[in-house]
Parts: structure tokens; C-alpha cells; sequence
């Protein structure tokens, strides 16, 4: 059996668009300012996605869904997730598991990391975990500009 490792990266920064929603692991967060990004910005589905492109030999997300491209413009982000799973499935490889880190000031996860876990579990049909991570007032993120994801995943072949 081979097992090989990805890693993933994401951040984005909070939008001045008062009408963007904050969607962070698939999840809304009501009442919170939402990211910047040509999708739904969600920083936690786009590093899960890297982990495992990376993990299979894949490329990145920008490479599959480049911001380029009107096509993607607003897309869901756990859509996109479960498009990247279905890719490291037919590059012959299964996901194993994916563990994040959600680097950020506000939102508060803990109230809605389950449902976090749950709709990216699904999405790759493997454990998906989240843990919530303050930068301490350090640099853009402690100062509350954005929020950054970091990820990393196992995947196996026979």
C-alpha cells in the first residue's frame, strides 16, 4: 500500500461588501463579515482541497478552478471539494483523513464545528476534523484583516 501526504494553505481577506455571507468548512456564519474571493472564499474547503490535490499529485486549486474563470465566480466551495475528492479517487488514490487549522480572531468555530466537520466530511467522504486557532494580535490575521486555513491530508493506493 502506498500512503502519501498533502498540504494545504488558504487565506483570504474580510470583505467591505456588506452583502458577502461568511462560509467557512460549508457553513454559514450569520451576522459575520464575509472574504474576499472569486468563489464563496471559504478558506477551510479550499485548503482541505489543496491537502489532497497535493496529497495525489495533483496540482493545486487554481490549477482546477482557476480564478480566472467566470465559471467558478461564486462557486460553492464544498462543490468544489467534492469535485477535488472525485479527482484524487480516479488518480487512483482514497482519502483517508484531512485535519485543519483555522487560523482567526472572530469568528468563535467551536458553535458550528461540528456542522463544519460533517459538511466536509461529506464532501470527501472521509474524515474531515477542525480546530479553531488565534494568532494572538500577530500581524494581519491577529489584527483581524482575514483569516488563513492550513491542511493536511492522507491519502492511500493499493
Amino acid at each position: 500500500m502506498t500512503v502519501r501526504v498533502g498540504q494545504g494553505f488558504d487565506v483570504h481577506a474580510f470583505s467591505t461588501d456588506a452583502d458577502r455571507v461568511l462560509v467557512l468548512g460549508g457553513v454559514v456564519f450569520e451576522g459575520e463579515v464575509g472574504l474576499v474571493g472569486h468563489s464563496d472564499a471559504d478558506v477551510v474547503a479550499h485548503a482541505c482541497a489543496d491537502a489532497l490535490l497535493g496529497a495525489a499529485g495533483l496540482g493545486d486549486i487554481g490549477q482546477h478552478f482557476p480564478d480566472t474563470d467566470p465559471q467558478w465566480a461564486g462557486a460553492d466551495s464544498i462543490m468544489l471539494l467534492t469535485e477535488v475528492a472525485g479527482r484524487v479517487r480516479a488518480a487512483g488514490f482514497e482519502p483517508g483523513n484531512v485535519d485543519c487549522a483555522v487560523v482567526c480572531e472572530r469568528p468563535k468555530l467551536s458553535p458550528k464545528r461540528d456542522a463544519m466537520q460533517q459538511r466536509l466530511s461529506a464532501a470527501v467522504g472521509a474524515s474531515v476534523t477542525v480546530k479553531g486557532n488565534r494568532a494572538e494580535g500577530l500581524g494581519a490575521i491577529g489584527r483581524g484583516e482575514g483569516i488563513a486555513c492550513f491542511a493536511v491530508a492522507v491519502v492511500s493506493a493499493p
